[in-house]
């Protein structure tokens, strides 16, 4: 899978309404047949932070991504309400899904 993380640094003026501007994107980013996940989380200590981890099953999904309308149409409209352009970090890994951390394994309960 192809597996992303993203930070967006959001204009003070528009950080709360970050999930809202980028609902459009990601409900149809979501939507994509090869995506696995799309997730916003907000900074703890930043909250202008946004990080951005998504997942796509292949470089062909990775590839629709990029080349749907819906990326083009965030590629022109987000710009706009950030305050730097955003940091990622993109890598092909070999699973489909996330694995357990098992150095903070949960007991089963009977």
């Amino acid at each position: 899978m192809i597996f992303i993380t993203a930070k967006f640094r959001v204009l003070p003026e528009h950080a709360d309404a970050w999930p809202e501007i980028t609902g459009e994107f990601t409900r149809a980013t979501r939507a994509e047949p090869g995506c696995l996940w799309f997730e916003w989380s907000r900074g703890v200590d930043d909250p202008t932070e946004y990080v951005l981890t998504e997942a796509f099953r292949d470089d062909e999904a990775g590839a629709a991504h990029v080349g749907s309308e819906h990326f083009r149409t965030a590629c022109e409209a987000l710009p706009r309400h950030l305050a730097e352009t955003p940091r990622i970090v993109n890598v092909t890994v070999p699973q489909d899904d996330w694995s357990r951390l098992g150095e903070m394994a949960v007991p089963q309960k009977s």
